[in-house]
């Protein structure tokens, strides 16, 4: 069986099917970069749940972390890296193929 002729459902990543990962990889890719209390707010989980679910992210290669200060107020910001980009993508060209676009 070709790659044609596979089901599209074995393009899915599974690293971003995760709705939470899905949330925090799509609000990425509109930005250039975003502050951690945004993407908290856009998927709206605790800050708990967004920082295990970055991690697994960013060890996967698809999310680059950055620590700094404003002022001397810690901040965080996350950026989709290329390699997150290129799955998003593909990820999406599949969820595509199984609706029948």
């Amino acid at each position: 069986m070709t790659d044609q002729e596979q089901h599209a459902r074995f393009r899915l990543d599974e690293v971003i099917h995760a709705p939470v990962r899905f949330s925090i990889v799509a609000a990425l890719a509109h930005v250039e970069e975003a502050d951690f209390a945004a993407v908290r707010d856009a998927v709206q989980v605790s800050d708990s749940v967004l920082s295990k679910q970055v991690t697994l992210l960013e060890r996967a290669g698809y999310v680059e972390v950055k620590k700094g200060y404003v002022g001397k107020r810690p901040r965080t910001w996350l950026k989709l890296t290329p390699v997150g980009e290129a799955a998003f993508n593909g990820h999406l060209q599949a969820l595509r193929a199984i609706a029948g676009q």
